[in-house]
């Protein structure tokens, strides 16, 4: 049983420059969709779309109007800020988590203008945000997509470094053991399991990995010591390509460096993507 939720819909990545922030991605090869701005929010976005899902960059344009606490998050580091999950009917996802026992906030709408060349349109969601004694260890919410033509736009779905999918998200806990229950009451018991002092979840599109700070280093290895954020925080996303070779090639020719494990990872420095540890994965 998972809710109603069919897997990891996009990852939130907080950046204080999103222009910065856009070039980054753009230099490390991804192609990044025109900017959003949330309506009724201080907020602002660029996407890196895959088939299945996405990250947001996700930066404050207006101090003033409601920020959902970027601003405060931003005062302490960038980086992967929350995760969320994808369902096709976000109210029936919440009623069938309240009958589990699970309360969630109501459904909230939201929109977003999104600037294409030919003129704004306004793409639109229904978001149901979860409760923390939910999803142990990060902040997150259930979102549908009420337009998702206007969002998954073929020409932003290829990249240049070979990335085709969100593989799984990063967390840091103080005890990964003590998440597991949790997460097997929104997933399912099947669906978690632990090994080597990990934890990982099966959300049925990508996969959430929980870990120490000591931990963390062992699942990077090579790549500098982890900074001592207060846990829990996020740290880092695997992404899929088709071809790790290819991959390599790319980032040579760009210029960026990176760690290679074997024949199937290539590990990228955090200061390369505003704060996130990002793998380039086969699969």
């Amino acid at each position: 049983m998972s809710g109603g939720i069919t897997g990891i819909d996009h990852v939130l990545v907080g950046v204080r420059d999103l222009v910065a922030a856009r070039r980054a991605y753009q230099h490390l090869g991804f192609t990044v969709s025109p900017r959003g701005r949330h309506i009724g929010w201080g907020t602002a976005n660029y996407c890196v779309m895959f088939p299945d899902g996405y990250i947001e960059l996700l930066g404050v344009v207006d101090a003033a109007q409601f920020t959902n606490n970027l601003d405060r998050f931003l005062e302490a580091r960038q980086g992967l800020l929350g995760v969320a999950f994808a369902s096709d009917d976000a109210a029936a996802a919440a009623r069938e988590l309240a009958d589990r026992g699970i309360d969630t906030a109501p459904p909230q709408d939201l929109k977003r203008k999104l600037e294409l060349p030919e003129g704004e349109v306004e793409p639109a969601f229904k978001l149901v945000h979860l409760p923390g004694a939910t999803t142990p260890g990060m902040p997150a919410f259930i979102c549908q997509h009420l337009t998702p033509e206007l969002v998954w736009q073929p020409p932003w779905l290829d990249h240049g470094n070979g990335a085709r999918a969100l593989a799984s998200v990063t967390g840091v806990v103080e005890d990964p053991g003590a998440v597991a229950l949790a997460y097997g009451r929104l997933f399912g018991a099947d669906a978690v399991w632990a090994d080597r002092g990990q934890v990982t979840v099966e959300t049925g599109r990508g996969a959430l990995r929980f870990t120490t700070a000591e931990g963390l280093n062992a699942l990077y290895p090579g790549l500098p010591e982890a900074p001592s954020h207060a846990v829990p925080w996020l740290a880092g996303l695997r992404l899929a390509v088709a071809d790790v070779n290819a991959t390599a090639g790319y980032l040579d020719a760009a210029g960026v460096r990176y760690l290679r494990d074997g024949d199937t990872m290539l590990r990228l420095d955090p200061d390369y993507a505003c704060g996130v540890a990002i793998e380039f994965a086969s699969g």
